[in-house]
C-alpha cells in the first residue's frame, strides 16, 4: 500500500505511538499517577490525563502537514516535562517493581533519541 506523500512509515508510527500511549493515559490512569513526581504542582491525576490529552494531540498533529509542526512543537516540549518522572522512575526503581530497574534506566537515553526522531519526522511546512 503506498502512503500519501509526506505520510512516511516513521511519521505513522511515532502517531501511533503517541496516540496509543495517550489513550493508555485515560483507559489506565493509575500507572501513570503513580509516576508523577510529588512536587508537580496539581494532583497526579490532573497530570496523567493533561499529559494524556497532549500525547493524544500531538499524536494526531503528525498526520496532516498542516498541523505538523505545531505538533513536533508540542511533543517535543511533552517530552522535555515528563523527563522529570522517568528520571523519579530510574532513581526510585524499588517502587516500580516488576520492571527492572536496568530498563527504567535505559528510558533515560532513548528519551533524546524519541525527541530526535519527532523533530526529524515532524519537519514539514512552514509556519507562518
Amino acid at each position: 500500500m503506498k502512503l500519501p506523500p509526506k505520510l512516511t512509515p516513521d511519521l505513522l508510527f511515532l502517531a501511533a505511538l503517541f496516540t496509543f500511549a495517550g489513550v493508555m493515559h485515560f483507559v489506565r490512569p493509575q500507572p501513570f499517577d503513580t509516576i508523577v513526581p510529588s512536587w508537580v504542582p496539581m494532583p497526579a491525576r490532573t497530570a496523567t490525563l493533561l499529559s494524556g490529552a497532549a500525547e493524544i494531540a500531538g499524536g494526531l498533529g503528525l498526520l496532516h502537514p498542516a498541523t505538523r509542526p505545531a505538533a513536533r512543537l508540542g511533543l517535543l516540549a511533552l517530552l522535555l516535562t515528563v523527563f522529570p518522572a522517568n528520571l523519579n522512575m530510574a532513581v526510585n526503581a524499588e517502587r516500580y517493581r516488576p520492571l527492572p530497574e536496568w530498563a527504567l534506566w535505559l528510558r533515560l537515553p532513548l528519551q533524546p533519541l524519541l525527541m530526535w526522531l519527532v523533530w526529524r519526522a515532524g519537519k514539514g511546512r512552514k509556519v507562518g
